[in-house]
């Protein structure tokens, strides 16, 4: 499905949807080239899990972890950009951070893909002249939640 994402409103928009149906063990696979939008969705999905203070990027920590109160649910955002190779991944101990959290993955492709796991919902956005879309495709966990139209 294709969501247009004219300005932030749309952007947040989005944001609020997908942490509505956040649950740990899910994962929100963010792809696109740089620029796209992939670090200001995941900042509006943490802000819509209740998160009221500053979201850093993880470009250079690699990893920042949310956890309730301050967000509704255990959350992991990991931007993966700087990996050269997916086991790089496994010595960050990510499934450690993963254990009864969700995940917002950023350039999900360079820690091997999450795209085969029932809880991964991919979100790929593109930059079009009259701002961007989102192309979204909900694992198996995720149709099972209700349509996305």
């Amino acid at each position: 499905m294709t969501i247009p994402l004219p300005d932030i409103e749309a952007t947040a928009v989005l944001a609020r949807r997908i942490a509505g149906r956040l649950r740990p063990g899910d994962v929100v696979a963010l792809q696109g080239t740089l620029g796209a939008g992939k670090t200001t969705l995941a900042r509006a999905i943490v802000a819509a899990l209740g998160y009221e203070g500053e979201v850093p990027s993880p470009s250079f920590a690699i990893i920042e972890v949310y956890d309730p109160p301050s967000v509704r649910l255990p959350l992991v955002h990991a931007d993966f950009y700087r990996l050269d190779d997916p086991s790089e991944a496994e010595e960050l101990g990510l499934d450690d951070y993963r254990e009864g959290a969700a995940l917002l993955a950023e350039w999900p492709e360079n820690a091997g893909g999450f795209a085969h796991e029932p809880g991964c919902l991919t979100v790929r956005l593109e930059i079009l002249d009259n701002g961007r879309v989102a192309i979204v495709e909900p694992g198996l966990d995720w149709l099972e939640r209700g349509a996305w139209t």
